[in-house]
């Protein structure tokens, strides 16, 4: 059988944990940051993780994972 091809827009977004979690970058990051509380920019920084409903279509994207 021939190699499954990965998705690379996903491989470039997603990461896995070693409990099998999907890691993913927080959104509002990418400009009109002037508004925002120094706090909430904080947090922002911290990984966020896909929902459990995301991640059965998330696997597929990335098979080798």
């Amino acid at each position: 059988m021939p190699k499954i091809k990965t998705r690379r827009s996903a491989a470039k977004r997603f990461s896995f944990t070693k409990t099998g979690l999907v890691k993913r970058a927080k959104t509002n990051r990418r400009h009109l940051l002037n508004g925002k509380p120094t706090k909430r920019m904080r947090h922002l920084r911290k990984p966020g993780f896909a929902d459990s409903t995301n991640v059965e279509a998330i696997k597929k994207m990335l098979p080798y994972a």
